[in-house]
């Protein structure tokens, strides 16, 4: 298998310095950008199309959210790994909304990081586990409050299901039509579909649902 390409967006040098010392001892990496502004990381993430963004969230310029908005929507084959100091909820389900597939706290060990790294190149999610807590216990809250977390699961058809876990990984609507071997119309119209009868209204939504019914496995 050829080497996860890694682009590092975090405008503090001694961060990416540290990062190209840990991840490039490791032969299935490659880092083959940096950019220290959340722009210049849009950019770098379109033009030379890395497996895997490292994204801080507070940086000039345009923030990590923003940021991670833009690359899912000009080039969602990339996958988003937000790297950041915060650990609030704001930051961590503004995040997810954005589009990206991971969140992992600086805090956390080099094993934690390149599990992540190794989780999302492949097409799934890594949460780091104080985070995954998080958004299953607001996901119950709401969930005790007659919120967005609807119980109508027995309600999707066996494609639906599939479809659904697909879009809680991060998969693109072209990635799922490809996999499921459907048109992108169709993927679209199972999304549709799915939203409605679980009374979901965003991705963040969705994920909380994936991980409360076990359709996604958090590492």
């Amino acid at each position: 298998m050829s080497p996860i390409r890694i682009l590092l967006v975090d405008d503090h040098a001694v961060v990416r310095a540290g990062l190209r010392m840990l991840l490039g001892a490791d032969p299935e990496i490659e880092i083959i950008g940096e950019a220290e502004t959340g722009a210049e990381g849009v950019r770098l993430a379109c033009e030379r199309r890395p497996d895997v963004a490292l994204m801080d969230i507070s940086m000039p310029d345009m923030n990590g959210i923003e940021a991670t908005r833009r690359i899912k929507e000009e080039c969602p084959d990339v996958a988003v790994l937000a790297l950041t100091m915060h650990e609030d909820d704001q930051y961590f389900f503004e995040m997810l909304a954005a589009g990206a597939s991971g969140y992992v706290p600086k805090r956390a060990a080099p094993n934690d990081l390149l599990a992540a790294i190794h989780a999302v190149r492949g097409g799934g999610m890594f949460l780091f586990p104080s985070l995954a807590r998080l958004l299953v216990s607001d996901y119950l809250h709401r969930s005790e409050r007659g919120g967005s977390a609807a119980r109508g699961f027995d309600a999707l058809t066996d494609r639906e299901r599939e479809v659904l876990t697909l879009i809680a990984q991060g998969r693109s609507n072209q990635e799922i039509a490809d996999a499921l071997v459907i048109s992108v119309k169709t993927v679209n119209r199972h999304r549709e579909n799915i939203m409605a009868k679980l009374n979901l209204h965003n991705r963040v939504e969705l994920v909380r649902y994936a991980i409360e019914k076990g359709l996604i496995e958090l590492t």
